[in-house]
Parts: C-alpha cells; structure tokens; sequence
C-alpha cells in the first residue's frame, strides 16, 4: 500500500487550477496541497489539514464517490489512469487519525442537543464543540456511524476506524448517549426544559423505498437498508436476486456473496448501471451477475 500510494502521489502535475480540488470535491480538499506534504515528509501536516478541512476525511476516503468527484476530474485521467487520490487521502487520514487532536474553545456556556449520528450529525457535533458549545449527541443504535456502520459493508469501511473516531469525539468533550430515541421516553420540549438551546436532527434516511408491486410483504423479500442492518440474521439462499443497480444494490449483492450465496444477480431497472464504475466492476470480479 505505501509504495503504491507513494508511486501515484509521485503522478501528480500540482496543477495550478486543480480541478480536483475546484470542481470535484463538494468539500473542496485541497489535494495538491496534501499531496506535496506527504511527499515532503510532512504527513502529519498533511493529515491536520484534511480533518481541518474535513472532519470526516478518512471516511471520504472510502466511500465517496471517487470516479465522479476528485479522481473524475484528474487531468492525469484525460490521457491514461487518474491518480488514485482516494488511496492517498486514506493513507494519510488513517495513519493520522490516532494522532489526531481535535482543538477546542472554552466552554461558552451555551448547549446544543444532536439527534442521530450518522455523518451529518457527526460533523455538526464537531464542528460546534470545537466552537465551544457543550453537546449531546442522542442516538439511537448502540454505536455511532449512523448508515456508515449499519448502511455501507465491513469489507468496505471497517467498524473498527468508527471506534477509533469516537475515541475522538469524547476527548473533544461531545458527549454520547447510545441506544436513546428521542420521541420515547425522551421528547423534544424536554431537550429544551434541560437547556439545550439549539437542536440539529439528523435522522438519516433509514425508510425503505418500496416498489409498490405484489410480493414485497413475502418472507423471502427484504429491503437493502434492513439487510446491510445485520447481514448475518437472514437466511438468502443460494439464489438472489437485486433489483436495483446503485452503489447501495452492489453492496447488498457483494454481502451476499461473501454470506454464502452462491448466484447473485443484479437487475437493472433503467438503461445503464447507476452505481459507480468503479463499484460495479468489485462487484462483476465477486461473482455477481447483471
């Protein structure tokens, strides 16, 4: 991986109008920037500087959609391979991550409550505690991540870098309460009896979308948001079918194949692949079928 990641940062024009930057990344990582820095020797400047500009870098770095944003508008790419941007930013950001200390201001006595931790929530939650703000972040599922733990597969992003991240967010001072749905036991008017001045929901988009056609109530029928849940309690088969053929219908077919079924087809319903090139092909070298 490093020799890899070393070779292709070598790749690098260091445009002076870096389309990756400009017009492919929706967060604007200044790439040349972190690229020139590592092999400057300088990785942990490198690695400050993305969580500064990003406090989610090393999950960019594995499941944003690197074809259309930053490695899509590589100018690397109009003439062979785009440098693998995504490699090297991930490279950084995890080497950096247990290094990383995230700075904040004095308490400046005002408290925001945040519903949910998945991405969204996650960043607010950051972003206002390095402000100053005293905050709480209430969710519902046992562990933080929100769809990046229990919507995108282990082999994918690793559970085990999420952890490694909430380490972060307690010595950041944000405080978590796990397995705690607002709306139960607790409501929004006690959020503001508590004193919490300000909340943030990000509730996610756990809903399934449904068809709406006959079977889906059926005991061999099941939503890709439900499955990526917990793979491990259903019982596919060896047959299965996907309808679907977006990033998240990949991930529901490579699951499949790695829980034991043995004929995973993928069935498109547009002309085209809506999923990522480069997801779709993990997906045709596992086995599956389209």
């Amino acid at each position: 991986m490093a020799v890899h990641v070393i070779n292709e940062s070598r790749r690098c024009l260091q445009c002076k109008k870096p389309l990756c930057r400009l017009q492919g990344c929706p967060v604007q990582t200044n790439v040349p920037e972190m690229i020139r820095l590592f092999l400057d020797g300088k990785i942990n400047e490198a690695g400050a500087m993305l969580y500064d500009n990003n406090p989610m870098s090393v999950f960019c770095s594995l499941v944003c959609d690197h074809d259309a944003q930053c490695e899509g508008h590589c100018i690397q790419g109009r003439r062979g391979a785009p440098i693998q941007i995504s490699s090297i930013e991930h490279y950084i950001s995890d080497t950096y991550l247990d290094k990383l200390v995230l700075a904040r201001k004095s308490y400046n006595g005002h408290n925001v409550a945040v519903i949910g931790a998945g991405p969204a929530g996650i960043v607010v939650a950051v972003k206002l505690a390095q402000e100053g703000y005293g905050v709480t972040i209430f969710e519902r599922m046992q562990k933080i991540g929100g769809m990046l733990r229990y919507g995108i597969p282990d082999f994918r992003l690793p559970p085990s870098t999420l952890d490694r991240y909430a380490e972060k967010l307690l010595t950041l001072g944000i405080h978590i309460r796990p397995n705690t749905t607002i709306g139960g036991a607790i409501s929004v008017d006690d959020l503001f009896r508590d004193g919490y001045e300000a909340i943030f929901m990000g509730t996610g988009a756990w809903r399934a979308k449904s068809l709406g056609i006959h079977g889906e109530t059926l005991g061999n029928c099941h939503f890709a948001v439900n499955y990526l849940q917990n793979p491990d309690v259903y019982h596919l088969g060896d047959r299965v079918a996907v309808i679907g053929s977006g990033n998240s219908a990949m991930d529901v077919a490579r699951t499949a194949i790695r829980k034991g079924s043995r004929y995973v087809t993928i069935y498109a319903r547009r002309n085209g692949i809506s999923a990522s090139e480069r997801e779709l092909e993990y997906a045709l070298m596992d086995g599956c079928e389209i």
